[in-house]
C-alpha cells in the first residue's frame, strides 16, 4: 500500500467538501475506533494561527441570530464545530464565533449552510 506524506493528505483535505470531510471522520472512527474530532478540535487553534499568517484569506464565521428555525441551526452548528448539543444550543441562543481563521471557501460554505437554515451570519 502506498504511503503518502502529511502534506499530500492535507492537500487532499483542502479539496474536499465539508460533507466529504465529515464522511472521512466517520470512516476514521469506524476503522480505528478513535474519535478524531476530539483531536482536531484541540489542534484547531494551532492550525488556525498558521492560516492567519497567510493573509486575509482566513475568515471568522460569526452567528448573529439563529432565526426562527433554531433546531436546524443547532444541528448544523454541531456538525460544523463538533460541539455537543448543549454548547451548540448556547451558541445558537447567544450568537458568537462559529469558527475562526478558516479558509474563505470553507467560511462561505458554512455561512451558506447556516443561512439556508434561517440564521443570520457574517464573515469577519
Amino acid at each position: 500500500m502506498a504511503k503518502f506524506t502529511k502534506e499530500e493528505f492535507i492537500n487532499g483535505l483542502k479539496e474536499m467538501t465539508i460533507l466529504e470531510v465529515k464522511e472521512l471522520v466517520d470512516a476514521m472512527k469506524e476503522e480505528f475506533g478513535v474519535d478524531p474530532t476530539s483531536v482536531a478540535v484541540a489542534a484547531a487553534p494551532a492550525a488556525g494561527d498558521a492560516s492567519a499568517d497567510e493573509g486575509s484569506a482566513a475568515k471568522t464565521v460569526v452567528l448573529k441570530d439563529a432565526g426562527a428555525t433554531k433546531i436546524a441551526v443547532i444541528k448544523i452548528l454541531k456538525e460544523v464545530t463538533g460541539l455537543g448539543l448543549v454548547e451548540a444550543k448556547a451558541l445558537a441562543d447567544n450568537g458568537g464565533n462559529v469558527k475562526e481563521n478558516v479558509p474563505a471557501d470553507e467560511a462561505n460554505a458554512i455561512k451558506a449552510q447556516l443561512e439556508e437554515a434561517g440564521a443570520t451570519v457574517e464573515l469577519a
